[in-house]
């Protein structure tokens, strides 16, 4: 449950936006709400849509607990209307369906509300279906269009829209966040170091194949310091076997340059930058292993190692080298 103060914290210019709506009493009857996946754009639609029906809002802020705004929140309101792609797309049958339930009057008022979420997935039909929709709007109904990408919608629809653009999220507020969804702190560093993603950050989070990238990333750690000549055979036995595919070994790679970033942090004493804050001991040991010039000779092996595997070169080729680079 959002409100427009939070969402104002997430998406400061688009909430703005959407209060002063309310505010001057100008509604507009169509908004393309655009930005990357986890970016609130969902939440935003919901917390609008029960600005638009909440019957005790104050300003912009619904009451959160009358009628409206529970049948919003359990998905049943009779005048809210969602539509989802149903398997790749949404097709022109799904505009058709929404066009006839829009003749009838609402059930409740006047007032109706649709929300398109992955708008970029309507077929061409669809879009041309909608668009005539759009084209003779009702004073008492408000679309909004949810898209991760914004510039495959039709032009003729961009411009009948209002373009609400949504931002990433910073490093530090997508920690907050991940925190406040119940993820451990060191958790929460890491993931926000890796996405600004909320929602790829919590499925990470929870994603057993992600938990063991951290594990092994230190076990290689403790591998290059205590038993050098043990590394490519780690590499080659446990570190290749859980990276089958080049976007999987990417996603290591991004989270050994990470600890070496760490290793910097701490040689610097950057208490605040570290992400790995329950790994102190092995920190303190790398420390001492890696001076700051080598640690950063590392990060840009692992730089050239990602550019490598980007450029198809075998992957086992790639890390059985980057080892050799790392014990220097």
């Amino acid at each position: 449950m959002q409100t427009w103060t939070q969402m104002k914290d997430i998406q400061p210019l688009a909430a703005q936006m959407l209060m002063n709506s309310f505010k001057k009493d100008r509604i507009s009857h169509a908004y393309l709400f655009q930005g990357n996946r986890g970016t609130g754009k969902r939440e935003m639609s919901i917390l609008f849509a029960k600005s638009i029906f909440c019957k005790n809002r104050e300003g912009a802020e619904p009451c959160q607990s009358c009628r409206d705004c529970h049948r919003i929140d359990s998905g049943n309101h009779p005048d809210l209307h969602w539509i989802e792609p149903e398997g790749q797309s949404i097709k022109k049958e799904q505009i058709l369906h929404l066009q006839k339930e829009f003749t009838y009057t609402g059930l409740e008022s006047n007032r109706k509300v649709y929300i398109i979420v992955d708008a970029e997935k309507m077929t061409v039909n669809a879009s041309n279906r909608l668009l005539k929709f759009l084209e003779e709007p009702n004073q008492q109904t408000t679309a909004m269009l949810l898209t991760e990408s914004g510039p495959t919608i039709l032009d003729t629809i961009r411009s009948r829209c209002q373009l609400l653009a949504f931002q990433p999220l910073n490093p530090l507020r997508v920690r907050e966040k991940l925190v406040e969804e119940g993820v451990s702190e060191s958790n929460a560093r890491l993931l926000s170091s890796l996405t600004n993603n909320l929602t790829e950050a919590l499925e990470m989070n929870e994603d057993e194949w992600f938990a063991n990238v951290r594990k092994l990333v230190i076990q290689l750690i403790e591998v290059l310091q205590n038993k050098p000549n043990e590394g490519l055979l780690f590499i080659n036995h446990q570190w290749m076997p859980h990276f089958k595919e080049r976007t999987q070994l990417q996603r290591g790679l991004d989270v050994l340059m990470l600890w070496f970033q760490d290793v910097i942090n701490q040689l610097l004493d950057r208490e605040e930058s570290i992400i790995f804050t329950t790994e102190r001991e092995n920190l303190n040991q790398a420390a001492m292993r890696w001076s700051r010039q080598s640690a950063a000779r590392s990060l840009t092996d692992i730089l050239e190692a990602k550019r490598k595997i980007n450029q198809n070169v075998h992957p086992n080729l790639v890390m059985e080298q980057l080892t050799l680079q790392l014990q220097r």
